[in-house]
């Protein structure tokens, strides 16, 4: 088998795993039910952007279609962040509610250890780079000089 063909179901790999993924992000989300505020929503819709991204990877590869991916996957990336921040500000706010009274540095610590998981939305990044990984070196790039 040569390396090319390697390649390429390598790729193929790296884009079925970000759609499962992001497949797995939709499902847990709905069962976890969060659904309680519209921000809530928004991991939804990156998946289902993110999902369509990749498909359209899977479906022609080209080289708009790996820039359209590249981009959607750095906006989920920032979003990912942006996911952490709202979840230590639900547990800092919760944390404060509670012990409102501790010190700052026991409030800290109940908000990173929190009801809401802080790396739970990192899925979304991880979502992000395993699908731009997909891209490197792309043949529909051409830039190889094989």
């Amino acid at each position: 088998m040569n390396a090319k063909i390697i390649e390429s179901r390598l790729r193929v790999f790296l884009l079925l795993l970000a759609s499962a993924l992001c497949l797995g992000t939709i499902a847990e989300l709905w069962l976890t039910e969060h659904i309680k505020t519209p921000t809530q929503f928004l991991p939804f819709f990156l998946c289902g952007v993110g999902l369509a991204v990749v498909l359209a990877m899977l479906i022609r590869p080209r080289r708009e279609t790996i820039f359209a991916l590249r981009i959607v996957m750095g906006i989920i990336a920032l979003f990912s962040l942006f996911g952490v921040y709202e979840h230590v500000e639900g547990n800092w706010k919760f944390a404060l509610e509670i012990q409102s009274a501790a010190p700052s540095l026991e409030i800290f610590w109940s908000a990173i250890k929190g009801a809401n998981p802080l790396l739970a939305p990192g899925i979304l990044a991880l979502t992000a780079m395993i699908a731009v990984a997909a891209t490197y070196y792309h043949p529909a790039l051409g830039n190889r000089n094989d």
